[in-house]
């Protein structure tokens, strides 16, 4: 696939997320004790071959510069190639309202000279780590112009409302994309990821600018589903869309299942991300841990479990960790007690201090911030 520019399409669901997404975009929210989100879907671009990486940052890019910087960690730095960050562009009020095609649009210029004659476009809160060459010979062989992936999805509960819907007909082609509504227990969830020639999202961006009839690519794929060969390839196993702190929660404390993390971080490529050197975690006075993913670099005196440690955490002594998120260099003091929460960065949870939320609503505290005893 080195003949593909890989796309990381900024998603602007901050909002969703409270204070967690306060001073960062949301793939670059900290993920499985070490990374951040965006971690993964460079890493799983790079690993099929592409060699070209565009991100569309939004406003809060400080620390999307600070972390990926040259793009070395995944090789990203050479010459010609590399990696390509491009923060929102203020153009004027009737291109801004066309959503991720004025952005498209503001870096024409990069799409048009690309020696690369494909695209791989992706949503960058949507998560997997995929072999692609079945996709990539689909996609070549059958001459299309466009190829949307999806997965089978079970909704018998009716979690996945107001997702992308895929309709297809009996050959997999895509004849529309519409809402799932819940009435159907299966669906084939469109997961914001597609192949298309360099040529049609050009064609496509030109048209959409200038008529207007288009707010998004999605939509004006769909304007021009009749003329398009638009073929569909379905994704299996581990596949997460982070879309509110409800799901950046179940997505990383699904990790803990031994299956899911292997088929993350294992069997489909390494996931790269920057290095830090931290020295070996240090438990003391025997605490009981069970089920945890506990990063290098931390201090853990009180009981941890099914829960994600990020590097630098301190757990103090008779504290107890269960169900939980705990992002880098927070300390948790002696006797705190914390389940079913999400605590940021540089936080401090105070000493006898209670925080417990929900599986369904985290209780989250911000980065820096003191979770006091009332």
């Amino acid at each position: 696939m080195d003949n593909f520019i890989g796309i990381l399409n900024n998603t602007n669901l901050e909002e969703n997320f409270n204070s967690l997404c306060k001073n960062r975009p949301v793939y670059m929210l900290p993920f499985a004790s070490r990374y951040r989100l965006v971690d993964v879907c460079i890493s799983n671009m790079v690993n099929n071959g592409i060699k070209t990486v565009a991100i569309y940052t939004g406003e809060k890019i400080r620390s999307t510069m600070d972390h990926l910087s040259d793009g070395k960690p995944w090789n990203l730095n050479s010459r010609f190639q590399g990696l390509f960050l491009y923060p929102p562009i203020t153009q004027e009020l009737s291109i801004e309202r066309l959503g991720d095609l004025a952005d498209f649009y503001s870096t024409l210029s990069f799409l048009e000279t690309a020696r690369e004659e494909n695209v791989m476009v992706q949503d960058s809160n949507v998560i997997f780590m995929k072999n692609l060459d079945e996709a990539y010979k689909k996609f070549t062989e059958n001459d299309a112009d466009i190829l949307m992936m999806y997965v089978k999805q079970s909704d018998s509960a009716g979690e996945y409302v107001n997702t992308d819907k895929l309709h297809l007909d009996q050959q997999g082609y895509v004849t529309n994309i519409g809402i799932n509504l819940g009435t159907e227990t299966e669906f084939n969830m469109y997961i914001n990821t597609l192949f298309i020639k360099k040529e049609v999202l050009i064609n496509l961006i030109k048209e959409s600018v200038e008529k207007g009839n288009a707010s998004s690519l999605k939509d004006a794929i769909i304007k021009n589903k009749n003329t398009l060969n638009i073929m569909s390839y379905p994704v299996s196993g581990f596949v997460e869309i982070i879309k509110d702190s409800r799901t950046y929660f179940h997505a990383n404390l699904s990790l803990l299942d031994m299956n899911k993390f292997k088929e993350l971080f294992i069997n489909n490529g390494r996931v790269m991300t920057k290095t830090k050197d931290e020295p070996s975690t240090i438990y003391r006075d025997y605490p009981e841990v069970e089920n945890s993913l506990i990063a290098n670099g931390c201090e853990i005196e009180g009981d941890v479990e099914n829960s994600i440690i990020f590097r630098g955490v301190k757990i103090g002594k008779n504290a107890i960790v269960k169900n939980s998120i705990i992002m880098q260099k927070t300390v948790i003091e002696e006797g705190a007690v914390v389940v079913n929460s999400i605590i940021d960065k540089y936080s401090i949870v105070e000493k006898e201090v209670s925080l417990v939320g929900s599986v369904n609503q985290p209780y989250i505290v911000g980065k820096s911030e003191v979770a006091e005893k009332d």
